[in-house]
């Protein structure tokens, strides 16, 4: 006789999605220090060696470009997370726009307070004052952005948060650049200030449809009409997104004027500008999978003793696994070198596979797991559908093909992870990424802040270049600075100290 125990409910963490959070912000910052010298598959497809010039025409993606997606996407991931909590702890709908909009605040003064504390941008040499700045730029993010103690009084926190933002002020008041100007509205990290844009507008289209999936998406459907009939202009990732000059590549033939126009007009440029906004195209289909995420994690757990209640074997998990890590290398490699009909075919293909693997699933994990290889098997296939369009897929200037693919790619490592962490309990091995994914922004900081800075003045960055003369040892260097930027994350996550935006 069978017995079956009562569901009980059991307390989850998203520790997939800290996972790929933190793979992705140790990736850019492996992939920023790159040296020259490399195969083109190192870099951008756009910026290929040995020149490096920005090629807008030129088509194809690398393992580099799919770091600033992957982020996005566990950046939208997060929004039902974060958002439902606030909702079930009280928060009415105007408390939960305004915690929206002062998350955008803060990731706005993020980013302009790391470009205008940065030592390469201060000086393209910098000496021990500069390196100095940088250390103490680092610092000072610590009282603005840190999760204080809760036993403090709210006196004492908004005391050391003033000294953090006074002293922040100051900082970039006194700071001066090469051409001898000062703090600018419109010196910001490009990065963090598309990311501040697409948080808040994020956000509030989940709080808009956080029950009704199909008026998310029929958002995205008004955000594509309005992109492929504007023609916006194109930003090139070597000029600041501020700047006034514009390239006349269109996204539509025949783009309409007033929609023209009305992409191109901002009352705030250095804030917010229109084109930001496509950007959502990956945030979203993030959104819908966290929300996946938050109902797997509020979902009890059945203890069962039953024999016939049968559940995916190791060895399938496994195969599912490492096929959606072949699933990403194979597109990757295709669509680089511009295989575009045979990587369709062959991803194509081995979704199928996917689909009968991931079929009939027994228990929560093994429903996440479905859901998500469904989600990102039709971003996948809508993408390279897409490919073909906008002169191939590119991610600068980004086109449609590029949004949907690599939302796709992104559900596919996902669902590794939620594999190897959730199912087959691998935490312990993935700690690394999943601390480095809890606190993402020390680790963004921490490389030009932090670790460039003590190299420089301890006199060990001129050790590592001496010990590093060629460019593939140059990457083992960078993967050494990649490592210490981890770690320094790592040791202060464990220590409980969040950078929190």
């Amino acid at each position: 006789m069978s017995v079956v125990k009562e569901a009980v409910p059991v307390q989850r963490r998203a520790l997939a999605l800290d996972a790929l959070r933190g793979l992705s912000i140790l990736l850019m910052v492996f992939a920023n220090t790159m040296p020259n010298g490399l195969p083109s598959w190192m870099y951008h497809c756009q910026v290929p060696p040995p020149l490096r010039i920005f090629d807008p025409n030129l088509p194809g993606i690398s393992w580099v470009d799919l770091v600033f997606p992957f982020f996005l996407f566990s950046m939208g991931a997060a929004i039902p997370l974060a958002l439902s909590r606030r909702i079930e702890s009280g928060y009415s709908s105007w408390k939960s726009v305004k915690s929206i909009l002062f998350r955008g605040f803060l990731l706005v003064g993020f980013a302009m307070f790391v470009m205008q504390t940065h030592p390469y941008a201060i000086s393209a040499n910098p000496d021990w004052r500069i390196w100095f700045v940088g250390l103490l730029g680092f610092a000072l993010l610590f009282p603005i952005l840190a999760r204080l103690p809760e036993n403090w009084t709210k006196r004492r926190k908004y005391l050391v948060r003033a000294i953090g933002w006074g002293g922040a002020i100051i900082l970039m008041a006194l700071v001066r650049f090469p051409d001898g100007s000062g703090f600018s509205l419109y010196r910001s990290d490009d990065i963090i200030m598309i990311l501040a844009n697409v948080a808040v507008f994020g956000g509030l289209v989940w709080l808009i449809s956080r029950d009704n999936w199909l008026l998310r998406l029929s958002f995205m459907g008004v955000l594509l009409a309005f992109r492929l009939s504007s023609g916006g202009p194109v930003w090139l990732p070597d000029i600041p997104y501020h700047s006034p000059v514009l390239f006349p590549i269109s996204f539509s033939p025949a783009p309409s004027e007033w929609l023209h126009s009305l992409w191109l007009i901002s009352p705030f440029p250095w804030l917010f500008q229109m084109r930001f906004l496509q950007y959502l195209f990956i945030i979203i289909p993030g959104t819908i999978v966290g929300d996946m995420i938050l109902k797997w994690m509020r979902r009890p757990t059945m203890e069962s003793t039953v024999a016939e209640n049968k559940s995916w074997s190791k060895g399938r998990l496994v195969s599912i696994s490492l096929l959606m890590i072949l699933i990403n290398i194979v597109v990757v490699v295709g669509l680089k070198a511009q295989w575009v009909l045979g990587t369709s075919v062959i991803a194509f293909i081995f979704c199928l596979v996917g689909w009968r693997f991931v079929r009939g699933p027994a228990d929560s994990n093994e429903n996440l797991v479905s859901s998500l290889f469904k989600w990102g098997f039709y971003w996948l296939v809508l993408g390279l559908l897409f490919e073909p369009y906008e002169g191939g897929i590119k991610k600068d200037p980004a086109t449609m093909s590029y949004y949907f693919v690599t939302s796709g790619l992104a559900i596919f490592v996902l669902i590794a992870l939620v594999i190897l962490v959730d199912v087959l309990d691998h935490k312990k091995s993935l700690r690394f990424l999943i601390d480095c994914g809890q606190n993402p922004m020390i680790a963004y900081a921490g490389a030009d802040n932090l670790i460039a800075p003590i190299l420089a003045l301890t006199g060990l960055s001129f050790v590592l270049k001496v010990l590093t003369p060629t460019p593939w040892l140059g990457v083992i260097g960078d993967a050494i600075i990649t490592y210490l930027v981890a770690l320094s994350t790592v040791v202060l996550t464990r220590k409980k100290v969040y950078l929190r935006t």
